[in-house]
């Protein structure tokens, strides 16, 4: 599943029959792939739209404890 959701962030143009039907192996609806492709897409747009604009973090996120900050900025630096 993990890996369906990074090729899709990554490389969707390659995601193919065959990845859909080893979801459906490992026993996942097809309701299921969907809202895996669908999260996946949707989290990648908006982080995508996030560094279009160059938005920022509010203040109290340097306040989260620091391995939460590099979990959320997936390599992206803030407030360094």
């Amino acid at each position: 599943m993990l890996a369906f959701a990074e090729k899709i962030t990554l490389r969707a143009h390659e995601v193919t029959r065959e990845d859909i039907e080893e979801l459906r192996r490992q026993g996942l609806a097809d309701a299921e792939i969907l809202d895996i492709a669908m999260t996946a897409g949707a989290r990648s747009f908006f982080s995508k739209v996030l560094d279009a604009i160059g938005a920022e973090p509010e203040e109290r996120y340097k306040s989260l404890e620091e391995g939460l900050r590099e979990t959320l900025a997936v390599g992206r630096t803030f407030g360094k």
